[in-house]
C-alpha cells in the first residue's frame, strides 16, 4: 500500500475517533496527517512528511486552542441550567424577612415542586412579594431574582 494511503487512512480513523470524544483536538491532528498524505503524494521524503504533518497538527492546534472553540468557559453547576433544570423556573414569594445570617439579606419560605424550601433574594433583586425566577441552587436554597436570566 502507498505510503499516502496510510497517511490518509490514519487521518480518516482520527476523525471517526474525533467523533466520539468532540473536543475537536483529534480533528487538527488528522488535518496534520492529512497534509503528511499530500507529502506523500507529492514524492517527499519521509522525514518531511513527518515533519510538515507535526508542524500542521501544532499549528492548527495552537490556533484552535486560541479561537473561541479551544476554550472551555467556565460555568458553575448551580448556576447552569444545563445541569440544573430549575435555573430560570418561577416561583411565587408572597412574604420577605430580613436575615441577619446572610449578611441582611431577605429569605422567604415558599412551596416549589410540592416540597418546603428556603429562598434568598439575590443582591440586586427587589423585595417586595410576586413572582420571582431562579437563579441559583446552593444545596437545599434557591437563589432567586426579580428578573428571569438575570445573574
Amino acid at each position: 500500500m502507498a505510503g499516502w494511503v496510510m497517511w490518509i487512512l490514519a487521518a480518516g480513523l482520527l476523525v471517526v475517533a474525533e467523533l466520539f470524544t468532540t473536543t475537536l483536538y483529534l480533528l487538527m491532528v488528522a488535518i496534520g496527517l492529512a497534509v503528511g498524505g499530500i507529502a506523500a503524494l507529492l514524492g517527499w521524503g519521509v522525514e518531511w512528511q513527518l515533519l510538515v504533518a507535526a508542524v500542521v497538527a501544532l499549528v492548527a492546534t495552537y490556533f484552535l486552542r486560541r479561537s473561541k472553540f479551544g476554550r472551555r468557559t467556565k460555568v458553575l453547576a448551580e448556576r447552569d441550567p444545563n445541569v440544573n433544570l430549575d435555573i430560570g423556573q418561577s416561583i411565587t414569594v408572597g412574604q420577605w424577612q430580613q436575615d441577619a445570617g446572610t449578611g441582611g439579606g431577605y429569605t422567604a419560605r415558599v412551596k416549589y415542586r410540592g416540597a418546603m424550601w428556603d429562598v434568598e433574594l439575590a443582591p440586586a433583586a427587589n423585595a417586595d412579594a410576586g413572582l420571582f425566577f431562579i437563579r441559583e441552587v446552593r444545596g437545599s436554597r434557591l437563589i432567586v431574582g426579580d428578573r428571569p436570566g438575570q445573574h
